[in-house]
């Protein structure tokens, strides 16, 4: 059983390829555990991180870093919730 007041880390990331080698880079991070591609356009990619600590995520934009034919990878949001609230569709943002 989880803790369900354990941290959940989610986090956005811009991932700039060499043009010709995105779709390569896209079909690498779709066999990637906790990484979710969310949209791709020209050599640029963005992702979706989710894992159970900071450290966790960094782990992934290294190995993102690495593949062939990525240029850069950034993380641009990280935003922490609790096991519990996860899945939950709830806004938080203004309306």
């Amino acid at each position: 059983m989880s803790d369900r007041s354990a941290p959940y880390h989610i986090s956005s990331a811009v991932i700039v390829t060499m043009p010709h080698m995105r779709e390569r880079v896209v079909g690498s991070l779709l066999e990637m555990p906790n990484v979710e591609v969310y949209a791709h356009e020209a050599g640029k990619i963005v992702v979706v991180i989710e894992g159970t600590s900071t450290g966790m995520l960094g782990e992934s934009l290294s190995r993102i870093s690495t593949l062939e034919g990525v240029v850069a990878a950034n993380m641009v949001f990280e935003h922490v919730e609790t096991q519990g609230e996860v899945g939950h569709d709830r806004r938080t943002d203004a309306a």
